[in-house]
């Protein structure tokens, strides 16, 4: 009989990380996506609290201020995979956050000055900010995630981005009606991160060697499982540029998330403007509604995770066909809703809210469905593939608010949404078949650490082969530069 494994306590230091994941998503995420709430407060100051300002702005400016912090998102992306690589996961993660939290107190201030121009330059700043984030994330599941549960615990910790939905449309719309007004969104945001900040600093580590607090049997479990060389946490791994951007699995993968930004992205942005044109709510009911679609996608995330677990622990699903079946159910059935969805009007704005509810719900499936598949094709370039997945798919929800801003001339003329919400579809539809094609969740032969190492037997070879008298290091150095 084979010995159980120890892991270590039952809620040990790898699930701290996991949390405090959780905690930055969500924060990070209030800040980045209040700003649908906050658009529809400032210029509709009736709805919320008179005694602030209103802002008389048009639908085409609107819709800049709503796409510019992706603007600065896709700038930094690289670099926050590359920095995490130099000065470790915790000091990128903290001083990205805490800009991020210094902008968004700055926010109103900006405002009083500069109108909706100086809103969008705000805006770009915490994009430059936050952009630093994911890949640091992937890069943490992957140095404090035993393979076993590297799963399980990269969707807990995403869910974060489900949880700061809910708050940025729910609690958004009451601290707008609130007597702190729509400047107290930014402030509040602001608060929530700084609080983070704090404990970040106290129990966070790169990896679980660098850890204070975590058990030795715990430690033990996690590095075993990695297998991966001693000086494994010092040693910084070349990256296979060549490889990685001439492998079909990670363009399969590129392809579908891009796709997939721009259908949710579509949701997230627009359902406030839509909810008040199309469907005539007030902002009571449109912070509520707003809300009740990311409230079933936090719920539902959770109705994924533990099918997961159930089928890849019975060994009924490959990881790759788990990946498969789940992202197709998270892209395609969002594909019909979303048609059916441009086809209601405000008689029929229960359905609408159904529709878009389930929509939303069912798309939270696209975590587990191909999120987390940069950890599976690469543990060891974790950051560098999700900075590159980051910076192509972000780049998409820049274009989709211009795109809405420019079929959407009327926001309550239920024609030109058709049009948006097709689009979205269409591109749903698209993305998961070319994952369900060329995607996988096997770790890729460029992910080994001494994948860009020339071997002696290897060398041997070639210089049999080419009849070359070139010496070890000259042979190598050629190679290397060729993968580069």
């Amino acid at each position: 009989m084979t010995a159980e494994v120890n892991k270590g306590p039952l809620l040990g230091m790898r699930h701290v990380q996991t949390l405090l994941i959780f905690l930055n998503i969500t924060c990070l995420y209030i800040g980045r996506l209040n700003v649908g709430v906050c658009v529809v407060a400032m210029t509709n100051a009736e709805t919320t609290n008179l005694d602030f300002p209103e802002y008389d702005w048009s639908l085409t400016q609107k819709s800049y201020i709503i796409s510019s912090f992706f603007w600065g998102y896709i700038f930094t992306q690289f670099l926050g995979g590359y920095l995490c690589k130099l000065f470790g996961v915790k000091n990128v993660m903290l001083w990205g956050s805490f800009a991020s939290g210094v902008f968004s107190a700055l926010t109103p201030l900006f405002i009083s000055f500069g109108g909706w121009q100086a809103y969008c330059g705000v805006r770009v700043l915490m994009g430059f900010a936050q952009g630093l984030i994911f890949p640091c994330i992937h890069q943490h599941l992957a140095r404090w995630s035993p393979p076993a549960e590297r799963n399980r615990l990269g969707a807990l910790s995403h869910t974060g981005i489900e949880c700061g939905n809910v708050c940025a449309m729910f609690l958004s719309g009451m601290i707008a009606k609130s007597p702190i007004g729509w400047p107290g969104i930014s402030y509040v945001s602001a608060g929530l991160v700084f609080a983070w900040c704090i404990i970040w600093m106290l129990f966070a580590a790169n990896n679980p060697m660098e850890s204070r607090y975590i058990g030795e049997v715990e430690l033990q479990y996690i590095e075993s499982s990695l297998r991966h060389n001693e000086d494994y946490h010092k040693t910084i791994i070349p990256i296979p540029w060549r490889a990685i951007w001439t492998s079909a699995p990670f363009l399969a993968l590129l392809v579908a998330r891009s796709c997939e930004t721009w259908g949710l992205s579509t949701l997230q942005a627009q359902i406030p403007t839509y909810m008040n044109g199309v469907l005539d709510m007030d902002m009571k009911s449109n912070a509520f509604f707003s809300a009740l679609p990311f409230l079933a996608m936090w719920i539902m995330s959770y109705v994924y995770l533990i099918a997961a677990d159930v089928l890849l622990s019975g060994n009924r699903l490959s990881l790759t066909a788990l990946r498969k079946t789940i992202n197709s159910i998270a892209f395609w059935i969002p594909c019909a809703t979303l048609i059916g969805i441009g086809f209601l009007d405000q008689e029929q704005k229960n359905v609408a809210i159904a529709l878009m509810t389930i929509s939303v719900g069912v798309n939270s499936g696209a975590t587990i469905g191909s999120s987390l598949n940069t950890i599976d094709l690469s543990p060891n370039h974790a950051s560098i593939l999700m900075g590159i997945v980051n910076t192509a798919a972000n780049v998409v929800p820049i274009v989709t608010p211009l795109v809405v801003g420019f079929i959407v001339e009327d926001d309550a003329n239920r024609s030109e949404w058709q049009i948006v919400f097709i689009i979205a579809s269409v591109l749903f539809f698209f993305g998961n078949c070319v994952f369900l094609f060329f995607g996988s969740a096997i770790s890729q032969p460029w992910d080994a650490e001494d994948y860009l190492q020339l071997k002696v037997p290897d060398l041997t070879i070639k210089i049999a082969i080419h009849g070359a008298s070139k010496d070890t290091d000259e042979m190598k150095n050629t190679l290397d530069s060729r993968e580069r």
